[in-house]
């Protein structure tokens, strides 16, 4: 017999509330109850990225966090990334006009990755760059465009370049 628990949370800047069953993966929720496909299912083990998501400003792996782990947290997805007038944000941007997508299937992870390190508001080489963004599984861009994505974002908001 499931067992269910009452889960209040903020997804993309809406408080929300919801009865989920205690077993379910914050992924299930958010695909689920809130239709927020941006947040993908790959391994399903936590170790490719697909499910990124911001919990208060963290990235962690939506397919190994709980959905009643949320309870009172900030949770963030691509869906809450662009403007209220459906303007990308400017990784969002920075993706297309470096070609750093092909399938898209793993983008919306990697760029909820970008943004924790976008949003840390210091400088790190391009070795550090890879590092940090490492946890990410892609078969068809080879990464170096999304390198690319990230440090001129990166660069643009330290002010090192218009």
């Amino acid at each position: 017999m499931a067992q269910y628990k009452l889960v209040k949370c903020t997804i993309n800047g809406k408080e929300v509330e919801k009865m989920v069953d205690v077993r379910a993966s914050l992924t299930d929720m958010l695909r689920n109850d809130y239709r927020l496909t941006s947040v993908k299912k790959g391994c399903e083990v936590g170790e490719c990225g697909a499910c990124n998501v911001l919990i208060d400003g963290e990235c962690f792996n939506s397919c190994i966090y709980l959905a009643v782990w949320a309870e009172g947290k900030n949770i963030r997805t691509l869906e809450g990334l662009m403007s209220p007038d459906g303007e990308l944000s400017d990784i969002q941007q920075a993706f297309i006009d470096e070609a750093a997508v092909q399938c898209g299937f793993c983008t919306p992870g990697v760029i909820m990755s970008a943004v924790e390190i976008l949003e840390s508001g210091r400088d790190y080489t391009d070795d550090e760059l890879r590092k940090l963004l490492s946890g990410h599984l892609c078969r068809c861009t080879g990464y170096e465009n999304i390198l690319r994505a990230v440090r001129k974002t990166l660069d643009k908001r330290l002010g090192k370049i218009q």
